[in-house]
């Protein structure tokens, strides 16, 4: 993994949010969305036994540092914070909410020396229950890196259910999706069923994931390429393809054909995978790269006739966990082959 670009945008204190090309603006702070999703990168990085520079172990201890410094006593984080330090707003349970415990339950379910430190926020969390279905969805999968290892876990197990069942059902028979419209990280629902089924011992949720993620791969495939769905969302009756696309929907997708692997031993679901790698490559509806190997930048949106040249925490982190899910996995099964 290229970590060049990831540690050009961050400082002693975390990940700044946006860049101009590829600098950093740091007049606009940090959010703990970015944060946490670099915690869960870097995470990931220890348990797959990937090498790491100092400078990234040093910002994964940030990060979680982090993430800990936003929640406030009734278990609600704050999002942003300013480049001087201070934090602003208000502590809520919204899409923030839900990345923060997803990554420390992600750090908890590790060998990190700060893994009961994580845990014990990730549990302080845990016992709210927002009405928004992607903040409980994101929670969710760090209740379900909880409850991996630690199956007792009262405040996993629960979180994990109510996370679940927070999923609705099909808007209609035509549609079998349990919103009106797909969204954005559509892919994080049908995994979050496939973790919670296969961990809670529900078959028919695990069949529901998966067939949700074999509906959404059809859906989202134009000319055997991916074709995301766009910024605006993307609903029946809809034309395609549709712009912008964000990097973070091939992530979601790479992550939920991770689990259906890992849930089912199938290895078409790795398809999945390799056209996650090949839309960052440039096989994607307007034929434009949207990583950089040689930096590990990831370009913050793609247009129908070229891309953003903004590489953000959010697109520069969706790109690294796309390649390093790949590179493990390819690693593991070919060794010495390397992923670009």
């Amino acid at each position: 993994m290229n970590e060049g670009h990831l540690l050009t945008l961050s400082n002693p204190l975390g990940v700044f949010e946006h860049s101009l090309g590829s600098e950093p603006r740091r007049e606009y702070g940090f959010c703990v969305d970015d944060v946490a999703r670099a915690l869960i990168l870097l995470t990931r990085a220890d348990m797959l036994g990937e090498p790491i520079s100092l400078d990234a172990r040093l910002l994964a201890d940030r990060s979680l540092s982090f993430i800990l410094d936003a929640q406030s006593p009734d278990g609600l984080f704050v999002n942003r914070r300013a480049v001087d330090g201070s934090w602003y707003g208000t502590p809520a349970a919204e899409d923030h909410w839900g990345r923060a415990l997803w990554s420390l339950g992600d750090v908890a379910g590790s060998s990190s020396m700060r893994r009961d430190e994580a845990l014990g926020a990730f549990e302080l969390g845990a016992v709210h229950r927002p009405p928004f279905l992607r903040s409980m969805v994101f929670a969710g999968l760090g209740a379900a890196s909880v409850v991996r290892v630690l199956p007792g876990n009262d405040a996993g197990v629960d979180l994990l259910r109510a996370a679940a069942a927070r999923v609705p059902k099909a808007t209609s028979m035509g549609w079998p999706w349990p919103e009106p419209r797909l969204t954005y990280a559509n892919a994080a629902i049908p995994e979050l069923l496939i973790r919670a089924g296969n961990l809670l011992g529900e078959p028919s949720m695990l069949k529901r994931g998966l067939d949700l993620l074999e509906w959404l791969m059809e859906v989202e495939m134009i000319g055997g390429h991916l074709s995301m769905t766009p910024v605006g969302g993307w609903g029946p009756g809809d034309l395609r393809p549709g712009f912008d696309q964000q990097p973070i929907e091939v992530t979601a997708l790479v992550d939920a054909c991770v689990a259906a692997h890992a849930a089912t031993g199938d290895v078409s679901w790795l398809t999945g995978v390799e056209r996650g790698v090949a839309w960052f490559d440039g096989d994607n509806d307007a034929g434009m790269p949207m990583g950089n190997p040689y930096t590990g930048g990831g370009h913050d949106g793609l247009h129908p006739h070229g891309r953003n040249e903004n590489q953000g925490a959010e697109s520069t982190l969706a790109y690294l966990m796309v390649v390093q899910t790949a590179t493990h996995l390819i690693q593991s099964r070919y060794p010495g082959q390397a992923v670009l």
